[in-house]
């Protein structure tokens, strides 16, 4: 006698399916069908993970708003110019902007040896760096490593990326 290739699961979630289980081998079958048997059916998964998305959307979305609304108010606090870029970039540059500017200034100044004045003239010089996408490039960056990454961004005698144009 064949070992069964439809088996009828009974689903955590409630459901009843029969699913054609010809793909496994026939010494997994059983098991395979007792497992499935623990789990909800295919569309309870599906309807339960897309709610989850779609809240774990709206909350992702509404975090970035309100982390927005902080640096630009920081932003405006501290005369930092408007960046430059997508519409897209501008507002996680803003967002990335503050976040490492915040950060040195903790870890240079309130924690560190930096003073006031040297803080200003970091604080100068990242407001030469308009570009959104530069602070996106940096969101990773130490932030011990604010005043170096500053400096060769301001460097006026750079070469250029492409030593041929």
């Amino acid at each position: 006698m064949a070992v069964k290739k439809i088996w009828t699961i009974d689903h955590a979630c409630g459901h009843r399916v029969d699913r054609d289980l010809s793909n496994r081998p026939a010494d997994r079958r059983a098991g395979y069908a007792r497992w499935l048997a623990e789990r909800d059916c295919t569309s309870c998964w599906r309807a339960s993970h897309t709610k989850d998305a779609e809240a774990k959307a709206a909350w992702v979305e509404a975090k970035r708003a309100e982390e927005l609304a902080e640096a630009e108010a920081w932003s405006a606090q501290y005369r930092m110019p408007p960046l430059e870029g997508t519409d897209r970039l501008i507002p996680w540059g803003i967002r990335c902007r503050h976040r490492l500017m915040t950060a040195a200034y903790t870890v240079l100044v309130v924690e560190g040896e930096v003073g006031e004045a040297e803080w200003e003239r970091i604080e100068d010089a990242a407001r030469t760096i308009t570009r959104a996408g530069w602070w996106v490039d940096q969101r990773d960056a130490d932030p011990e490593d604010l005043p170096e990454l500053l400096e060769a961004a301001t460097e006026t005698d750079r070469p250029t990326e492409n030593p041929y144009v």
